[in-house]
């Protein structure tokens, strides 16, 4: 594809592609499919992870609504307490909260390729059960990744401070 149709409509090989790797243990390919057409709402995102690697820690958010499409492959959904095999046809909703955290793990011989959509919030709080961490991030009207966001914080669940603390008093 050599020229863009329309702004609304993106060809999956002329997305923006990221790839991260972390260890042996995270690791994906992306490409951003709901920014780059303009979405307000509704994010996508396809991916790919190797066999044996994850996307993301196990984590919940508080504001975001997910879902999944497995395209490509097959994988081990580890959703709250229950882990469920994924194979390509497959969807999953993933509601806000504790009792949604998830991971989605590579179980198998060959790439992963899924879709994830989400709502596109502007701020949101993100739990991560297993390291015990809170992310936090809000961002400006318009907002598309990876741009600088307004708050963006990663700490540990218990490094509460008292309200006032750092101010003059």
């Amino acid at each position: 594809m050599t020229e863009k149709r329309h702004p609304s409509v993106v060809h999956l090989s002329e997305a923006p592609t990221r790839t991260v790797e972390k260890g042996t243990r995270f690791g994906f390919t992306n490409r951003i499919l709901g920014h780059t057409t303009g979405a307000t709402g509704l994010g996508c995102t396809w991916y790919e992870v190797p066999p044996g690697r994850t996307a993301f820690p196990a984590h919940y958010h508080c504001a975001t609504e997910e879902a999944i499409f497995v395209l490509e492959g097959e994988g081990t959904l580890r959703i709250g307490a229950d882990k469920v095999p994924l194979l390509a046809g497959d969807y999953v909703t993933l509601l806000p909260g504790p009792d949604h955290a998830h991971q989605l793990v590579n179980t198998g011989s060959s790439p992963l390729r899924y879709l994830c959509m989400s709502t596109l919030v502007r701020a949101d709080v993100v739990g991560y059960p297993d390291s015990k961490k809170v992310g936090a991030m809000g961002v400006p009207p318009g907002w598309k990744f990876p741009g600088p966001a307004w708050v963006r914080v990663m700490c540990r669940e218990d490094s509460n401070l008292d309200y006032y603390d750092g101010e003059s008093v």
